[in-house]
């Protein structure tokens, strides 16, 4: 399990401001990576576990995820739009085994606006390679 590092210095205040800035970056990570986990895993739920596939979700997919997205809203607030819960079901689609082929600390530099960005790309190839590059070279998401 990853900690929030400290060094001592002969400084009490830096010491302290280390701290919390350290704390501040963990906790900023820890939620992105708990915000990634569930979009992927409402995505597969979505797609695998209830349309059951392609076939089913063309038949009648678009009324689940009208349904979900309206009974999500009114227990949640914003954040489940239809658009929403469909980018959901592309992230599963576009990254179906980002958990097993991500290292963990290239997945937590990556956020999901990151990801978000990355569903835009079309190309498998194209969009694993900026994937990578933005985890390795540390793009913002305007650079990516």
């Amino acid at each position: 399990m990853e900690k929030i590092e400290i060094k001592n210095t002969d400084n009490l205040l830096q010491d302290a401001q280390q701290i919390i800035e350290n704390a501040q970056k963990f906790a900023y990570r820890a939620v992105n990576v708990a915000l990634i986990q569930r979009n992927w895993l409402l995505g597969k739920r979505i797609l695998e576990e209830e349309l059951q596939g392609k076939e089913r979700a063309e038949l009648y997919g678009a009324e689940i995820v009208k349904r979900l997205s309206y009974e999500l809203t009114q227990i949640y607030g914003k954040g489940f739009t239809k658009s929403n819960l469909y980018q959901f079901i592309d992230f599963y689609n576009a990254f179906p085994n980002i958990f097993q082929t991500l290292s963990g600390k290239s997945f937590s530099l990556l956020s999901w606006s990151h990801y978000y960005t990355l569903l835009q790309v079309k190309d498998p190839d194209a969009r694993d390679w900026y994937m990578r590059e933005a985890a390795e070279q540390t793009w913002s998401v305007r650079m990516l």
